[in-house]
């Protein structure tokens, strides 16, 4: 069952009996608020703990010379690791993406918006999104917006999202579950690969696909890469579980209907670890997220086949307090990854995709009948 609602000390809080009238933006707060005041991660894990990376007792390598360095779209980043899609759109977001993206600009490493619908919705909120471009002018910087917005926005409406932030790239989130759950969602979803590979044909800028905590399984990554997308963001189950943010919006508002879908829902969804096996045959870059909280997630990732990985609630409350807090976070998981390769015996990030793992448990058993052992025949 999910837990009470529980807020810790010093942070935005959400109040369930502050029932505002429901906008865009209005909704995007109340998500964050939930995300830094409840427990709203999957039941169900993102299956990391059924792969298990091989020590090696005579690694002959030194760990200060491990390099982590990678590049995406031709950009360098100092780590695999990009501060994931997670706000904006609202007043009390801006200075939570000025921390991200100051964090993301010290760090050398990458950072998604969230979606930006809000600022095309109402241009009055563009600041709460520019302030991470302004905060990380030489980062990797990943524009958003949601796949069932373009049929209402179109190809302007993703120029105006790129634009909006001087954007490496675009990502279009997948979020059915979600809609499918949240009163106020679209579930319009005929059509949509369709508008994607108009986006793929016309935009300047890569195009990420990334689904927002269900997974893509291997058939969905076939047709998306036959659409043209860059890069796949798989999105997995077993980290934020967005049918259990829409349980605690729907509880507030006596809404039983959908109270009752997103705790049936909660655990919807491909697993991170098994999605990234579903992807990575896709020969475009893969990104891990979805339950990646370690630096020993990170490798188990890039070892499975994804070139890098992403992570957000972790830093919702960090980034609340100050950029310095956010550092702090994503410096200990990028210490724990340079630690796991050196006890691997990785002197770099393609030493890690060659590495021998052992694939048990749950992961191994829908591994095997989804038919990804051949794909996966040094991982036993």
């Amino acid at each position: 069952m999910p837990q009470p609602l529980q807020s810790p000390a010093g942070i935005i809080k959400y109040d369930p009996t502050n029932i505002l009238p429901m906008t865009t933006s209005q909704r995007k707060i109340e998500h964050l608020q939930i995300c830094a005041s409840v427990p709203v991660e999957a039941h169900l894990s993102s299956g990391f703990e059924d792969i298990h990376l091989i020590h090696c007792a005579l690694p002959e390598i030194d760990k200060d010379e491990i390099d982590i360095s990678t590049e995406l779209f031709k950009k360098r980043l100092s780590a695999p690791l990009l501060i994931a899609s997670m706000t904006g759109g609202h007043p009390d977001t801006y200075t939570i993406n000025r921390s991200l993206a100051l964090a993301a600009e010290h760090l050398g490493i990458g950072i998604g918006v969230g979606s930006q619908r809000a600022a095309l919705e109402d241009p009055g909120y563009e600041e709460s999104f520019r302030v991470v471009r302004d905060c990380a002018p030489d980062s990797f910087v990943c524009a958003n917006i949601g796949v069932v917005q373009l049929a209402e926005y179109g190809i302007d409406g993703v120029e105006r999202a790129i634009e909006m932030i001087d954007a490496d790239a675009i990502a279009i989130h997948l979020n059915f579950l979600q809609e499918a759950v949240q009163p106020e969602g679209c579930t319009h979803a005929r059509g949509c690969l369709g508008m994607i590979e108009e986006v793929c044909e016309t935009v300047s800028v890569p195009v990420i696909v990334k689904e927002t905590g269900a997974g893509i399984s291997r058939e969905v990554a076939i047709s998306l890469v036959s659409a043209g997308v860059d890069a796949i963001d798989v999105g997995g189950a077993g980290g934020t579980s967005w049918a259990g943010v829409e349980y605690y919006r729907a509880l507030a508002r006596g809404d039983d209907r959908s109270a009752h879908l997103g705790e049936l829902f909660w655990d919807w969804g491909i697993q991170t670890a098994l999605s990234i096996m579903e992807c990575s045959t896709c020969e475009i870059p893969v990104i891990a997220t979805g339950g990646v909280r370690t630096g020993i997630d990170i490798a188990k990732s890039i070892a499975l086949g994804a070139s890098i990985c992403g992570t957000a609630l972790p830093l919702v409350v960090p980034a609340m307090e100050s950029e310095s807090a956010v550092i702090d976070q994503i410096a200990r998981m990028i210490s724990e990854l340079k630690v796991a390769m050196f006890l691997c015996g990785c002197s770099d990030l393609s030493d890690l995709k060659t590495i021998p793992i052992v694939i048990g448990g749950r992961i191994n058993e829908m591994m095997h009948a989804r038919g990804l052992a051949k794909s996966h025949a040094g991982s036993m």
